[in-house]
This record gives structure tokens, C-alpha cells and sequence, in this order.
């Protein structure tokens, strides 16, 4: 048994789970007298809800996963090569299989029997985004060993956050005081002009992403702003209904009431004619008992 071993079973595990098979596996370690896998085992971090869906998508669909990040390794080419068609093609083409991977680690979830809310679902998608920016985030997603969500600012290494303890990659710090820099040879009006085409392509990525973001903000916005309507609708609906159903049953308590009394009166009436039946019946008996007797 070695630490990949036990880290792939435990990242494959439901959150809640983790501990205790955890647990399990430091006294193994320790019961075969192996006290530093034992130590290794017990600093893996219980991966949050967001870390143990992405886990599920580089284990259920490591194809698509790897495509994902491949398409990573596309964007920072055409960076490097200052393509800026490419670089607005890819980055739009990142934007749809990220969402839809978000969507697919829901209903994987589902699967599962889990219900998960949409801000787990964003953190997912933003995972995949640091992903695509960062080697060591990208190679956590690879093997399913993510442990919580990682973010990212623009595209690229320089606006990487990473929430698992990295930071942002920091510039090389400068000479010290005392050492004259060297001086930087002027930029032709060429390589100005591709600086130029870079930064501008760059602008127009981080453009067409942030409208790709703010357009399925807007489309979540506009299908809960509809949902909201349907619902007060049906409430107003379902007021009215209660409403009419009150004054049915008060109508109805009405007429029960009066259909009480008249009950009450009828019963009356039926034990009034059955005793003015046996009075009359005795009387008839009575006069057939009379005629009898005269012959």
C-alpha cells in the first residue's frame, strides 16, 4: 500500500465519508508497522464539497477533463505567439466546456444523491479556469486530488490565486540600489507594435470572457426573474382558491346546520307518527275485537 493508493481511494470518497475511512487507513499504516505512511495518510485534507466534485469529474469523464486542460496548454501558445484570433477563438471555446462541466458535476452529484446549489457549481467552474492557468492546479484536477477550490483572475499565471495555499506568482525582485541596472536596448517600432497586438488581444480575450460571464449571469438572472412571476402568479392564484374555499365551506357549514335541524325535526315527526300508529292500530284491533263479539 503506498500514499497514491490511499490518496486515490480517499479522494474518490463522498466528503462526508473521508474521516472515518481515513482514520481506517492510519491504523493500517500503523498496524503494519509503517509509521511514516501512517503520518503521510493523516495530513490528507478532507476535501470540501467543491474539491470532491471536481475529483468526480476527473474520475467519471478523464477524457473530457483532459481535453479541458489541453485546451490550457492551446491559450498559453497562442499567448506566447501573440495570436489573437486564436486567443479569442480558445477562450471562448473554454468559456462553454467549462460551464458544461460545472452542469455535468451536478448531475454527477445528483447520481449520487446529493443536491448541490448553483454557488458550488460556480466555485467548480472557477477550479477549472485555475486549472487552465496553473500546472500544479491543473495536475491536483488530473489525478482527482483537488481539496478545496482554487480562483483565478484573468488568463494566465500573473492573475492566479490559488485558495489551497499558493499564492499569485510574484515578478523576480529587482537588483539592489547599489547596482546600477543595465540599460533595457530601446523596442523597434515592430516589436512595439506586437507588444501592442499582444496587450490588445489579451484585453479582447479577457473582454469576450467577462461577456461570455456577464451574458449566462444575465440569462440566470432573467430565468429566476421569470420563475419569481410564475411563482407570485401561482400564489395569487392559490390565495384566491383559499379564499373561494372558505366561503364554501362557511356556505356549507350553513347548510349543514340547516340540514342539522330539519334532521332533528324529521326524527321528531317519525317518532310522533310511529306512536300515533300504535294508538291507531290498537284501536282498530279493539273494534275488530268488538265486532267479533256480537256475532
Amino acid at each position: 500500500m503506498t500514499l497514491d493508493d490511499v490518496a486515490d481511494e480517499l479522494y474518490g470518497l463522498d466528503p462526508g465519508e473521508f474521516v472515518e475511512a481515513r482514520t481506517t487507513q492510519v491504523t493500517a499504516a500503523r498496524d503494519n508497522k509503517d509509521r511514516a505512511l501512517a503520518t503521510e495518510i493523516g495530513k490528507l485534507r478532507k476535501p470540501t464539497v467543491v474539491g470532491w466534485l471536481v475529483n468526480l469529474l476527473a474520475r467519471e469523464l478523464p477524457d473530457e477533463v483532459g481535453a479541458l486542460l489541453a485546451l490550457g496548454d492551446a491559450l498559453r501558445d497562442a499567448q506566447r505567439h501573440l495570436s489573437g484570433p486564436d486567443l479569442r477563438r480558445l477562450t471562448t471555446q473554454r468559456q462553454q466546456v467549462v460551464r458544461a462541466l460545472a452542469r455535468k458535476a451536478g448531475e454527477l452529484a445528483a447520481d449520487r444523491g446529493r443536491t448541490v446549489g448553483e454557488d458550488a457549481l460556480r466555485d467548480v467552474g472557477q477550479t477549472l479556469h485555475a486549472a487552465l492557468a496553473d500546472a500544479d492546479t491543473a495536475e491536483q484536477v488530473r489525478r482527482g486530488r483537488v481539496v478545496t477550490a482554487a480562483t483565478y483572475s484573468g488568463f494566465g499565471p500573473a492573475g492566479l490565486t490559488v485558495v489551497q495555499g499558493k499564492t499569485a506568482k510574484k515578478p523576480p525582485k529587482s537588483e539592489p540600489a547599489s547596482t546600477p541596472p543595465a540599460e533595457k536596448p530601446k523596442k523597434g517600432k515592430k516589436s512595439q507594435e506586437r507588444d501592442l497586438d499582444a496587450a490588445r488581444a489579451a484585453a479582447e480575450a479577457e473582454l469576450a470572457d467577462a461577456t461570455a460571464g456577464a451574458d449566462e449571469t444575465r440569462g440566470a438572472l432573467d430565468d429566476a426573474n421569470t420563475e419569481l412571476g410564475r411563482a407570485r402568479s401561482t400564489l395569487t392564484e392559490i390565495d384566491h382558491r383559499i379564499e373561494e374555499l372558505r366561503a364554501e365551506l362557511e356556505h356549507a357549514e350553513q347548510e349543514r346546520q340547516f340540514t342539522r335541524n330539519a334532521e332533528k325535526a324529521s326524527a321528531e315527526a317519525v317518532h310522533r307518527g310511529e306512536r300515533e300508529l300504535e294508538a291507531a292500530e290498537r284501536r282498530v284491533e279493539k273494534a275488530r275485537h268488538a265486532l267479533d263479539n256480537l256475532g
